[in-house]
């Protein structure tokens, strides 16, 4: 997951799990070149809305060991990372992240989501229970979802 990979490159090259924020927007603008410092600012909301950072008082902390991820000597993320993902596309990364072959996922949750007659995201998210995998976090964003589609 690339995303993931952008985020631990910084407390990699740091050695630690804490950095401040104008700290991780150096690494990943000035540093690696990845991206402007607007554009690893709105990372940093990416991923922490994604749960991968928490913002805390003195600045970030990463959620994840970032020494457990390698960072590719020739990888540079997409700037597709900048946009906020959906409850679909964050629930099918933390499928596939536990093992689970992406097409065969989409292919059950398109299944759950025709026999439920539920929106794509709450399909995933009670596939993911299903099979094990935590996405409390991601529940009130697919039932807010399934409310938007009640409303309109």
């Amino acid at each position: 997951m690339s995303l993931r990979v952008a985020v631990a490159a910084p407390f990699i090259q740091n050695g630690t799990r804490r950095l401040k924020e104008n700290e991780f927007v150096v690494a990943l603008s000035l540093d690696r070149d990845w991206f402007s410092p607007d554009q690893a600012t709105r990372l940093i909301d990416v991923a922490t809305g994604d749960g991968l950072l928490e913002r805390t008082d003195d600045g970030l902390a990463v959620t994840f060991d970032p020494s457990a991820v390698t960072v590719p000597e020739e990888f540079v993320p997409d700037e597709d990372l900048l946009r906020e993902r959906s409850a679909f596309e964050r629930v099918l990364d933390s499928l596939v992240a536990e093992g689970a072959e992406k097409h065969e996922a989409v292919g059950a949750i398109n299944t759950l989501q025709q026999e439920l007659g539920l929106t794509i995201e709450a399909a995933a998210v009670v596939y993911a229970r299903r099979q094990g995998i935590d996405v409390d976090e991601l529940v009130p964003i697919a039932r807010e979802a399934v409310l938007d589609t009640e409303d309109g």
